[in-house]
Parts: C-alpha cells; structure tokens; sequence
C-alpha cells in the first residue's frame, strides 16, 4: 500500500459500505472512513502481505468504530444473525451483556475475532466474509462456528453459563 490516493479511491466504496453496515448511520460512516484511511496512511509500515488491504483496511474501521462507540458511550445492538445462537443471541441484546461479549472477544485470536465480528456486528453473510480473507464460503461458516464456541468457552471461564 504505498499510494495513498490511488488505495483511497480503490477503497473507498468498500470500507464505507462496511462502517455503513456497522453503525447503520451514512454521515458516522463517512467520519469513520475518513478516520481509517487517515489510520492507513499513519500506520501504513505495518500493512502485511498476508492479508488483502480491504480486510486491513476494514480492520482499522472496526477500531475506529468501536472506539466511537467507547467514547461515545454508545451500545451497538446491530442484527444478530439467527445462526449465532440462541444463548448468546441473549446476551448480546442485553446491555451488560454486550459489554461481556466484546471483552470477551478481545481475547480471540485472529481470524476468529475479525469473522465473528463481520458477521455478528457487521451483518455480513459468509461469502463476504470468505471474500475477504480470499477463502471459500466453508471456510467462512467453519471460522464462525468455531468463533462462537470459542467466545462461549470464554464466557463460560467468566461465569457465563449459556442460559
């Protein structure tokens, strides 16, 4: 990523719908895209091969929309998908609850968080996600799942008890 304006127009579309996804919110989403790509610019050494720059790109945007959210103050109750279960569907609609969540999910290693989160809070389906990390739909499901449990084994360790 070393042209900043060419990353920017190529982008732009994708990391703005993404925040629009986040916080349903055209005006916070333009903000927020601006804020990422200023991000990208200041911290563009540590853009990794690895991965593609929208999913880079799309990182830095969930952090700047969850710091948002933490300085404002403000509880994200987006979508839950159904298949994110019943248990933790509950907890995630109540407010301490959520909190709990995203604790939680600080604590999962990649790409778990990264899907969980573009599923649950971005309301992206497995085949955009899978799209991101350049990976198959089963890919996508299989992470996910795998997130959930994950996350429920964490929750569980706290004193959640999945009821």
């Amino acid at each position: 990523m070393t042209n900043s304006e060419e990353t920017y127009v190529k982008y732009f579309g994708h990391v703005y719908a993404f925040l629009v996804s986040l916080c349903r919110d055209d005006r916070l989403a333009e903000e927020l895209t601006q804020e990422t790509f200023a991000r990208a610019i200041k911290n563009s050494r540590e853009f990794s091969e690895r991965c593609l720059p929208e999913t880079w790109l799309c990182s830095i945007a969930k952090n700047c929309y969850f710091d948002y959210c933490r300085k404002e103050k403000r509880i994200v109750l987006g979508d839950v998908p159904e298949s994110a279960g019943e248990p933790l569907e509950k907890l995630i609609t109540e407010r301490e609850g959520l909190m709990r969540v995203h604790s939680a999910l600080h604590s999962l290693q990649e790409p778990y968080k990264e899907v969980f989160t573009l599923r649950v809070f971005g309301g992206l389906d497995y085949g955009e996600i899978a799209a991101l990390f350049e990976k198959s739909e089963t890919w996508g499901r299989v992470t996910f799942y795998r997130a959930k449990q994950k996350l429920q084994e964490t929750l569980g360790k706290d004193g959640y008890d999945g009821e």
